[in-house]
């Protein structure tokens, strides 16, 4: 499966491709930030996001799309910008679609380092090894990005699964729930004729 992963931001969108393979193998296939100027106008930083995503998906190809969650933070204009950088994200992917799943930074932690307290150095340092890659991504956005794709990897079927767990306990209640009625009537039925 490939995925590509964002790290939203407004000044700096982290995005990456990791392709997976057998079990929990990951290759990192690129890598990069999308920046836009501070002084240009919301609007204008918003197309330059959304150009950039789109020649990613465009040259790469992924099969879905993983974002990192947007939380609330203490400057609400940065919890602000991140949030439509995500949106713009999200919409270019459905555009194609691409399914879009969105992760939260304790769980991108937790699935790359064990730990979902991780800080931003601990999490270069785990997608360094699990990529195998001689040097350390940077900016940190860039090491988020890949982190967000492995995360979504290792997560992907462990949801399937679940989801086809839930289906098929839906299927047997559904089931379940019409014996019963049909019980409850043939009952009925018998208690009428007698």
């Amino acid at each position: 499966m490939r995925v590509l992963g964002v790290d939203p931001g407004l000044t700096r969108l982290g995005i990456a491709v990791v392709d997976g393979g057998a079990g929990r193998a990951v290759r990192a296939v690129a890598v990069d930030v999308i920046r836009t100027p501070v002084d240009d106008d919301l609007a204008v930083r918003l197309l330059k996001v959304a150009d950039g995503v789109e020649a990613w998906l465009d040259e790469h190809r992924p099969e879905v799309v993983a974002i990192e969650r947007v939380f609330s933070q203490h400057n609400v204009r940065t919890a602000m910008g991140t949030a439509q950088a995500a949106g713009v994200v999200a919409l270019s992917a459905a555009r194609r679609g691409l399914p879009v799943m969105f992760h939260t930074p304790s769980e991108v932690k937790a699935a790359v380092t064990g730990s979902g307290r991780a800080d931003k150095a601990q999490v270069t340092v785990m997608v360094t090894k699990l990529l195998g890659l001689t040097v350390a991504p940077k900016p940190a956005d860039a090491a988020d990005a890949l982190a967000l794709a492995i995360c979504h990897l290792w997560r992907a079927p462990m949801r399937d699964r679940m989801a086809q767990a839930e289906a098929r306990a839906a299927e047997i209640a559904r089931t379940h729930r019409a014996r019963l009625a049909a019980a409850a009537k043939a009952t009925k039925i018998r208690t009428v004729t007698k």
